[in-house]
């Protein structure tokens, strides 16, 4: 039987010839050629398709070109898949909104061209098998990103943003071709799948050095706390870019911890400085989003929020709850975006509510207690059911819990109507319930093809333990602020927590960002 070559390959083949083609008339495009971008996009949707059919059939597969420490390899597998069939469908949806946004921009051309060849570049490192491929993929995509940030190069805020985009993600891409340089060095090779069994269980220190180095590429990428402000600014940019940037490409980082998910949990300490990392992101993401007025500015740092959430997951090693977490986050999120226009006219027209009934700190523990007791049950009965869960598992539950005891403080608030209270309870016991059945398709489909959770032992339960009393904390402190909002003190820290504490302040006065927002 002849060997065939993946047919999800030839996706970037097919995007970059019809960016080439948009480059080409760089200008208005009249007629036909913004067409052409969009059935290029489109087409891509068929072929990742095949590429699913071609794994059923055939199993996982991949291609190499050359050999040593330049070994190009594509890999066709479930995870690859997967990422193929979601940047195919975003990419087609983005592509569509932008053929009617851009029309009759002057580089109406440009822009499709350079959303095309990001496009192609993203399903390159998707389909990657070798760390040669992932690190020039990554600075592809930075080249072509900065080019779309910089679309309005007249906005002084669009520069300043364009330009720590540039920092922040090259430093990451620095990070990554150290990493490769020092696998190669270790272990004679950058396959992937070569390069899981010549590392090994045991390590050495230069392992341990690589494998700290791809942690720091991924978070440099995901935008985690402290550099995470140049993803608050690219609002700049047109709005296909905006939902591109926070629908897929910001999904970088957690993709290439999954991708080399064997590396990374082989070393507990690299796993430990993501849950460290990825929840204190998340935790400050999410506070920082509620302060928020402007729609897409809270949306911005509600991605800062999810990638640190998925950080968090990888470092607990539940890769393929990590995997369904960037599936589920670039769908919502790429809607979020486009639809973001309509959602201030759609929010006016909501009939006004009546006065909100708030809790008291009574009131809210019991709700803590309530959503903990359904959260329990269910879990007991999907582990008599499905098998026990692992403390990891059970950790992320109980976070997403502790959101869903906010609204259940609604409901057993004192003033709040009982139809209220048998809402709010109900919602939790569905979320834990949807927790666990997701856990469980994440596992079935994914679940062969990455590793399972490390056993805990105590690091791994002191991690547990403070990320979870972390988050309980943040929800229950969140549930009584209505109880202390009136307060004088409170009008400050709301500015100071709006502003994010000024943390991007301070990266703007360091790359000289103020001066770049002055001159051009």
């Amino acid at each position: 039987m002849p060997h065939l070559v993946p047919l999800p390959m030839l996706i970037p083949v097919l995007l970059l010839a019809a960016a080439a083609v948009s480059i080409a008339r760089p200008g208005r495009r009249p007629g036909k050629y913004p067409v052409i971008a969009e059935v290029s996009a489109f087409v891509a949707i068929p072929l990742a398709l095949a590429g699913l059919m071609q794994l059923l059939v055939s199993g996982p597969s991949t291609e190499s070109l050359f050999a040593g420490p330049f070994m190009l390899a594509l890999r066709l597998d479930a995870v690859s898949v997967t990422m193929t069939l979601l940047v195919a469908f975003i990419g087609w949806v983005v592509m569509r909104y932008a053929r009617s946004y851009l029309d009759g921009e002057a580089r109406e051309g440009r822009f499709h061209g350079l959303m095309l060849a990001a496009l192609a570049v993203v399903q390159i490192v998707v389909q990657s098998g070798s760390l040669p491929v992932l690190f020039l993929g990554f600075v592809a995509i930075g080249i072509c990103l900065r080019q779309l940030l910089l679309f309005y190069p007249e906005r002084a805020a669009a520069r300043r943003a364009a330009t720590k985009f540039a920092l922040v993600w090259h430093a990451g891409d620095s990070a990554l071709f150290l990493a490769t340089a020092l696998f190669f060095i270790s272990t004679g090779t950058v396959e992937l799948g070569a390069l899981f069994e010549a590392v090994g269980p045991q390590l050495s220190f230069v392992g341990h050095l690589a494998i700290g180095l791809l942690v720091l590429a991924a978070a440099l990428k995901a935008a985690t706390f402290p550099l995470h402000g140049w993803l608050t600014e690219v609002m700049e940019a047109p709005t296909p870019v905006s939902a591109l940037l926070h629908a897929g490409i910001i999904n970088a980082g957690g993709f290439l911890l999954i991708r080399t998910a064997d590396l990374v949990q082989s070393s507990p300490g690299a796993m430990g400085a993501l849950v460290a990392l990825g929840g204190l992101t998340a935790l400050f993401g999410a506070v920082v989003m509620l302060t928020q007025s402007a729609v897409k500015t809270a949306l911005a740092w509600s991605t800062i929020a999810q990638m640190g959430f998925m950080l968090l997951q990888c470092g607990l090693g539940l890769w393929p709850l990590a995997l369904l977490h960037i599936v589920a986050h670039s769908l919502y999120k790429a809607h979020a975006f486009l639809s973001s226009g309509g959602a201030v006219t759609a929010v006016a027209n909501l009939r006004r509510p009546g006065p909100i009934a708030i809790p008291s700190v009574a009131n809210v523990l019991r709700s803590f207690a309530v959503a903990l007791v359904l959260y329990a049950v269910v879990s007991v009965v999907f582990s008599l059911v499905a098998g026990p869960k692992s403390p990891q598992a059970l950790a992320i539950g109980a976070m997403l819990i502790f959101g869903v005891a906010y609204l259940v403080a609604q409901g057993l608030a004192d003033a709040a109507p009982v139809e209220l209270t048998w809402r709010t309870s109900l919602s939790s016991l569905l979320v834990a319930l949807a927790y666990f059945t997701f856990q469980q398709v994440a596992k079935l489909m994914w679940g062969s093809a990455l590793p399972h959770p490390p056993a805990a032992g105590p690091l791994e339960w002191a991690l547990i333990v403070l990320a979870v009393a972390s988050f309980g904390l943040v929800a229950f402190a969140q549930a009584v602020f209505p109880l202390w909002a009136h307060h004088p003190s409170t009008a400050g820290l709301r500015v100071h927590i709006a502003n994010g504490l000024y943390l991007n302040a301070l990266l703007d006065r360091a790359i000289g960002g103020y001066r770049l927002a002055k001159f051009k």
